[in-house]
C-alpha cells in the first residue's frame, strides 16, 4: 500500500465537478428557505464546510496526493419540495485530478445540511424515516495542458 508515485507527471489544468442530493421533509425545506433554521443560515455554513473539507481531503483521505486547490464552487438547487441538490467544482493545476476533493466537499456540504436540520428531521422516537442522502457521484472532470498566455 503506498500513494501512487506522481512525480514524473506534467502539471495541468484539472476541474472536477460532483454532485449529491439530500431528501428532507417539506417542512424542513421551507425553513432553510426562509431563513427560519435555528444553527443559521444552512447554505451559507455548508458552503464553508465544503470548502474546508475540499481543502483538507488529503487529511480525511490518506492515500490522497495534497495539491494546490485553485477554486472551490458551491452552488444549491432546491429541486423540489423534498430535496436539495449540492454541486462542488474544484479547479487546480497539479499533476493529480481533484474528482476526491470534489466528492469530499459535496459530502461534508450534506452532512452539514443534515446536521443543521436534525431537529426539524427527527420522528417521535429520534429516527430519521425520511432524511437521506442520495446520489453522491462525479459528473464531470476536465484535463488540459496549460497555456503560455
Amino acid at each position: 500500500m503506498s500513494m501512487i508515485d506522481i512525480t514524473g507527471k506534467e502539471v495541468v489544468y484539472r476541474e472536477a465537478v460532483a454532485e449529491g442530493v439530500i431528501r428532507l421533509r417539506k417542512e424542513t425545506i421551507d425553513k432553510i428557505v426562509k431563513g427560519e433554521v435555528e444553527k443559521g443560515d444552512v447554505f451559507t455554513v455548508s458552503r464553508i464546510a465544503a470548502i474546508n473539507a475540499v481543502k483538507n481531503t488529503w487529511n480525511i483521505l490518506p492515500l490522497c496526493h495534497n495539491i494546490p486547490i485553485t477554486h472551490v464552487q458551491v452552488d444549491y438547487k432546491v429541486i423540489d419540495s423534498e430535496r436539495i441538490k449540492v454541486t462542488v467544482k474544484v479547479k487546480t493545476t497539479a499533476k493529480t485530478g481533484v474528482e476526491m476533493e470534489a466528492l469530499v466537499g459535496v459530502t461534508v456540504a450534506l452532512l452539514n445540511i443534515w446536521d443543521m436540520v436534525k431537529k426539524y428531521e427527527k420522528d417521535p422516537q429520534g429516527q430519521y424515516p425520511h432524511t437521506r442522502i442520495e446520489y453522491i457521484k462525479v459528473v464531470s472532470k476536465t484535463k488540459k495542458p496549460l497555456t503560455n498566455n
